[in-house]
């Protein structure tokens, strides 16, 4: 074995251990600049105004976004990511949500704490384990049993630098082993805060039961981030997943 294989490997076991210790970890320089030009070329040519599109002062987002921005998937699942993916999750994961966040640069959008307790499917439906649910644009989600949240994970590549001062997560470290962790309830003589700062091209990867936040913007810098969500769990029949990608 080559000594830059086995660096890589050893860098991706911590990167595993960090997952499953804190919830969290990331990873830098996953993406060229030329990949990352391709990405942000194909965004800013897209037509915005279909109803999978939210625009306003504070927040540019697009649901179910590799449906919508087809050619955009070869530049986001590079060889690159399709390794980090498969060494640290195994080869039975897929897509099952993608979201485009574009937070400009005066941008006053901030999100409190909380868990990404919900799902994308769909249709709603009465099923056992399953709610509440909710509705936006035509979109449903439900809150699913547990077992399925805890075994989820979620990459959001970062397409410009990303700190503190332009909505860089913040997040708690371990959160993600308490279950449902209402944000009242956080004891933070106990608990910790960790800044997620990202450089342009890099990664952060995060279960969703891992408590975050994101601050307003205050260096007059943009946020672009694509969010992408993943499972390896069918849902019970007939109910299914709004998107579902096998793309690595």
């Amino acid at each position: 074995m080559k000594v830059n294989e086995t660096k890589t490997i050893f860098s991706l076991m911590s990167h595993k251990k960090n997952i499953l210790d804190n919830g969290f970890t990331m990873i830098e320089d996953v993406f060229s600049e030329a990949e990352l030009d391709s990405i942000i070329e194909i965004m800013n040519r897209t037509d915005s105004s279909k109803p999978t599109f939210r625009k306003t002062n504070d927040l540019f987002a697009i649901r179910q976004l590799l449906k919508e921005v087809p050619e955009v998937i070869r530049f986001v699942f590079t060889q690159r990511l399709n390794s980090i993916i498969k060494e640290l999750f195994g080869e039975d994961y897929f897509v099952v949500k993608s979201i485009y966040f574009d937070k400009p640069e005066n941008s006053n959008w901030f999100v409190s704490y909380h868990q990404d307790l919900t799902i994308s499917v769909d249709q709603k439906m009465e099923i056992d384990g399953f709610g509440p649910w909710t509705v936006k644009q035509n979109q449903f989600a439900v809150q699913p049993p547990l077992d399925i949240l805890k075994r989820n994970f979620t990459i959001r590549i970062h397409l410009d630098d990303t700190d503190e001062n332009n909505g860089a997560l913040r997040v708690i470290p371990k959160s993600h082993l308490k279950s449902i962790y209402r944000p009242e309830a956080i004891d933070w003589s106990k608990e910790t805060e960790t800044i997620c700062n990202v450089a342009k091209g890099g990664i952060m990867i995060m279960r969703p039961l891992l408590l975050h936040a994101s601050s307003r913007t205050g260096n007059h810098k943009k946020r672009r981030v694509i969010h992408i969500e993943f499972s390896n769990q069918e849902l019970p029949e007939p109910l299914g997943w709004s998107e579902l990608f096998k793309c690595y």
